[in-house]
């Protein structure tokens, strides 16, 4: 089996988190090592990786194949592009870039350089968004009419971490929460034909968004997407109606959790959820009402990293494609125009 050695930009939170444990367990994939500033702690959890010095290290490192830009949004740019002409494959976290411009030119790139690149968005492989995915492609609901999508939080106090609070491009819930539920909604029914956003400070001293509600508008659908950091009780995470019936389901993934705790993606079972946290379906089949609850599809982040593999060594279609990211970066920068003007921007 082709091995793939593929080096972080970063060990903090995402890369010991929602990167190092997938590329360390995937056995198409070798963990070369991280690019650390101050702090020295991937040899800690990984003894025979490298602590590169420097980004410039990293990307001469002949060995490497694959680079993982999950620095702070503003940085992904430039990162990126770097490590795109050092002949590298790339993923790179969301959000992808801070403007849409950024975001086609690293796609040409990519094009230009015969690189796969790949935005990392993790929640496809969410157990609760997998769950939705099968319900509404089964057609259990009929043609679906409006569906809700929430990210929602109590999290008054601000963040510790600067570039997550203090106002610059990228940062804000629109750019760190956003593009989760943008790119969900667009993985299901394609690119909205327009939006309306409120987008808000809700927190006290708090310099950047973090509350939006967005509408995407399509032709015989309407889509909310919402996230905020003041609720202490919320709402099921997703809600769907269609033509024959609705589904409720709890945003109940637990995999950031377990791993943040130490716990290795490594048992047959990971993850699922336990059966209180299964969607409700209430609709007809065969003429028959029936309300029921519906058993939890099986999440993994792994999923993401094997989909990156074949597309690097068996040519398959990237699973998060560049010009998925650069969809999400054409909804953020509408959102933000239809919040500040307060109307409805037109996408197509």
């Amino acid at each position: 089996m082709e091995t793939l050695n593929t080096a972080l930009c970063s060990y903090g939170l995402s890369g010991r988190v929602f990167h190092a444990p997938f590329i360390d367990l995937h056995p198409g994939f070798q963990l070369a090592g991280s690019w650390e500033r101050s702090k020295k702690l991937i040899q800690e959890d990984y003894p025979r990786v490298k602590s590169y010095p420097s980004l410039e290290a990293l990307l001469t490192d002949d060995q490497v194949i694959l680079v993982v830009i999950n620095t702070p949004t503003y940085t992904h740019y430039d990162y990126t592009k770097q490590a795109l002409l050092a002949d590298k494959h790339v993923v790179v976290e969301k959000a992808f870039t801070t403007t849409v411009k950024e975001a086609e030119q690293l796609n040409e790139l990519a094009l230009k350089q015969g690189k796969k690149l790949s935005v990392y968005q993790n929640r496809r492989w969410d157990s609760d968004f997998k769950t939705v995915k099968k319900v509404i492609q089964e057609g259990l609901l009929g043609d679906i009419i409006e569906a809700e999508f929430k990210f929602q939080k109590y999290k008054p106090a601000l963040s510790h971490k600067q570039h997550i609070e203090v106002a610059s491009p990228g940062a804000g819930i629109l750019n760190n929460l956003g593009p989760h539920l943008i790119d969900q909604a667009v993985h299901l029914f394609g690119m909205p034909d327009a939006i309306f956003a409120d987008i808000r400070i809700t927190r006290v001293r708090s310099q950047v968004d973090d509350y939006f509600e967005l509408i995407l508008y399509y032709d015989k659908l309407r889509v909310k997407l919402k996230a905020g950091f003041l609720v202490r009780e919320p709402a099921p995470a997703y809600i769907i109606h269609g033509t024959k019936g609705s589904f409720h389901k709890s945003r109940a993934d637990a995999q950031e959790q377990y791993l943040v705790a130490g716990i290795k993606p490594n048992t047959l079972d990971w993850y699922t959820e336990p059966e209180s946290e299964y969607g409700l379906l209430h609709t007809e089949k065969d003429t028959k009402v029936i309300r029921e609850k519906v058993k939890s599809s099986q999440g993994s982040y792994l999923g993401y990293y094997d989909a990156v593999y074949k597309s690097i060594v068996d040519n398959q279609p990237v699973a998060v494609t560049a010009e998925d990211g650069i969809n999400v970066m054409r909804i953020i920068e509408a959102a933000i125009k239809s919040s500040n003007e307060q109307k409805v921007i037109a996408l197509l």
